[in-house]
């Protein structure tokens, strides 16, 4: 065989290819995702508000080589997402991350973790202190200003850019407040620059943003 098919060969073994999968929330929602690596360690990866689950392409392919399985969904209402008749898809959004963690839970997963990225954040936090008994470890990238997280006991990532803004303003201080409510243990991280949630990603903070998400998921 060619070096240069052994190559690419090589190569698609050691990725692995996204899994299309639906799964329903308890309200009668039906909920889109892409599944990513394998194992007995689950992720829910909760897009923000301008991405979809595609958005979490290279991360969860990450995460997958470092040996988690993750599920990147579509909230209700985005891509083939759907929410129950007669109900705003803006309506408990929190209950298609709870469908995503009971679908990685049914499947293997003796542990989960969610990362929520701004939208996704705020509903993560609003699904951890729905269940908190089902979220194993919490990372909230740019989001948790309106959600306190004080029901959930295990671990806590907050992280978020020192000049992200909004139109109310900066982002970081009313994260901080409600990072400061949110039961321990917990860690907030802040990176420079101004980019909020995901697009973070895709700036010199990047690596380090990873790297500090996944040293948070794979620590004891």
């Amino acid at each position: 065989m060619p070096r240069a098919i052994l190559a690419i060969f090589v190569l698609a073994l050691a990725t692995p290819a996204q899994q299309a999968v639906s799964f329903p929330a308890s309200d009668g929602a039906t909920i889109s995702g892409d599944v990513y690596g394998k194992g007995n360690r689950g992720v829910v990866l909760a897009h923000g508000g301008r991405f979809n689950k595609d958005s979490w392409k290279d991360q969860a392919k990450t995460l997958a080589d470092a040996g988690f399985r993750s599920v990147a969904i579509d909230f209700r209402g985005e891509g083939q997402s759907r929410g129950p008749e007669g109900r705003s898809v803006d309506d408990a959004r929190h209950l298609d991350i709870l469908a995503a963690i009971h679908y990685l839970r049914q499947t293997g997963a003796q542990t989960i973790a969610v990362v929520g990225a701004s939208m996704g954040g705020d509903y993560a936090a609003e699904a951890a202190e729905a269940e908190p008994a089902a979220i194993d470890r919490l990372v909230l990238l740019a989001s948790g200003a309106y959600t306190p997280v004080m029901k959930m006991k295990g671990p806590k990532l907050f992280i978020v850019a020192r000049d992200d803004a909004n139109g109310e303003g900066l982002r970081l201080p009313k994260i901080r407040v409600q990072f400061e409510k949110a039961a321990r243990p917990k860690k907030l991280i802040v990176l420079d620059g101004p980019a909020h949630a995901q697009f973070l990603f895709q700036t010199s903070q990047g690596p380090r943003l990873m790297q500090e998400i996944l040293q948070f998921l794979s620590a004891r």
